[in-house]
């Protein structure tokens, strides 16, 4: 992936306001794009409005996310719309602004950027899954296909623990096939957050549907099915999903578009990424799966990094983020996978060697099968490689740890599950590989390091010292 193919969102800017800089009149973009209501045209009434004006002619503005708790349902009066989660985390304080002419977009970054009350200003841009999908295959598992279960675990690790249906993991992709045999009762209602124009993409062709935003998040691309199939397949033609009896809740942040050889591949802009993130979280799922990427390559020099306030927010509320590290087989930063707090997945194959195509760095955390995955197609099944089908391998193993903690009453963040994974995993097939993480995921001793540590944890707990009086302990 490169600057070419992640162009920017002509006339779309990302503005993140510093605390207590937001009015309090700006309505939420879901509220206007579904609920008819009226989009802002002014901001501050001061320098912000001034500069939008001078360098953009008439702007429009709306808050990209919406509040996790509505304003009818708080009890005292003049209470805050966002809590302090979402406001430290910058949810709450990002504002999406479409200028009505963008040729002075440039010079009205660098204005912006300059403001006090101004945290954090990009433009908007594309981003697309990193590994397009390969041709249907037309064969179900004949007995070889199921070595990637196989190599890291799995089976084993469901017979420790099988997973917990109350656990759920969100998938942001391209969407699932929601009538698809292996998937259509293993599914929670998920939705859709793509909001596409044809004449912001860079020249790209969109096909299906990629304007209206909704609450079915059927994929068209065959990328998120792909994943769900590695996470939540029944198992009638291949192998069981990793995630055991885990919930699955997808929804639809990249929309299709079609390369010159004529294959679909998932795009989707940064800000409708976010939105459908943010929803997520705010429905509670306990793991999210991120197979995409923007390459810093593609970033302007002083660019922000995509997805950080999103990534700050779901860390905070205690959400497990798996992502694929790319598909350039260089070594360089991808975001989201690059963010601290976010486990980023490489691929290997099935002798236990990185993938070439497996993007490299030191933020890379460890590796999973990538190569050659049987796994649903948006009708029956394929064949796929990529790091893109790396990633949920990882987020089954997450779910089935944080199934495990939940078992046990024991709290499980994204950095302590991190840990678990580096110090239970299993070694390359040979020495001296560097820049694909710790080595391979092993599901079994994963479950087990976390059972261990809990049990120590408790041990150490219990050898404290008290200050209980003689007389009560002798009581």
């Amino acid at each position: 992936m490169n600057a070419a193919t992640s162009p920017r969102v002509p006339g779309r800017l990302l503005v993140t306001l510093r605390l207590g800089e937001v009015p309090e009149h700006l309505p939420g973009l879901r509220a206007c794009t579904q609920y008819g209501t009226p989009i802002a045209e002014h901001i501050d009434g001061g320098v912000i409005d001034r500069l939008l004006r001078h360098h953009g002619d008439a702007f429009r503005a709306a808050r990209l996310h919406s509040a996790r708790t509505p304003r009818s349902a708080r009890a005292v009066t003049g209470a805050r719309r966002f809590d302090d989660v979402e406001q430290l985390s910058g949810v709450a304080r990002v504002l999406r602004i479409e200028l009505r002419d963008p040729r002075g977009a440039y010079a009205l970054l660098q204005a912006l950027a300059e403001l006090p009350t101004v945290e954090r200003v990009g433009a908007d841009h594309l981003c697309r899954a990193p590994f397009a999908v390969p041709a249907d295959a037309t064969a179900h598992d004949d007995g070889k296909r199921a070595w990637a279960r196989e190599l890291i675990r799995l089976p084993q690790a469901l017979a420790y623990e099988p997973g917990d249906p109350a656990t759920v993991i969100g998938l942001a992709d391209t969407g699932v096939a929601i009538q698809h045999a292996e998937l259509a009762t293993r599914l929670r209602a998920g939705f859709d957050s793509v909001d596409l124009d044809p004449s912001t993409v860079g020249g790209l062709t969109l096909v299906g549907d990629y304007r209206r935003r909704g609450e079915r998040p059927q994929d068209e691309v065959g990328h998120g099915t792909g994943c769900a199939g590695i996470l939540v397949a029944r198992g009638e033609g291949i192998p069981p999903g990793g995630a055991g009896a885990c919930g699955l809740t997808p929804v639809r942040v990249l929309g299709a578009a079609v390369g010159a050889d004529e294959r679909r591949f998932g795009v989707g802009a940064l800000d409708n990424i976010d939105a459908g993130m943010k929803r997520l979280i705010d429905l509670g799922v306990k793991v999210i799966n991120m197979s995409f990427g923007t390459p810093e390559s593609a970033l302007g020099a002083d660019a922000p990094k995509p997805h950080e306030e999103i990534v700050r927010y779901a860390l905070a509320r205690g959400v497990i983020l798996v992502a694929a590290s790319g598909n350039s087989g260089l070594t360089e930063n991808y975001y989201p996978a690059a963010h601290e707090g976010v486990i980023a997945v490489g691929a290997i194959d099935s002798q236990r060697r990185p993938a070439s195509f497996s993007t490299r760095g030191e933020h890379v955390s460890i590796c999973a099968p990538g190569r050659d995955i049987l796994t649903c197609g948006l009708e029956g099944y394929q064949t796929a490689s990529g790091t893109s089908f790396a990633s949920p391998f990882v987020a089954a193993v997450c779910g089935l740890l944080a199934s495990r903690s939940q078992r046990r009453a024991w709290p499980l963040d994204s950095a302590e599950t991190r840990e678990v994974l580096i110090e239970s995993a299993r070694p390359f097939a040979s020495a001296g590989v560097e820049g694909c993480g710790h080595g391979m995921v092993d599901a079994l001793a994963a479950l087990q390091a976390l059972d261990a540590r809990i049990d120590r944890a408790i041990r150490e707990e219990g050898d404290e010292p008290t200050d209980v009086p003689p007389a009560l302990a002798a009581a």
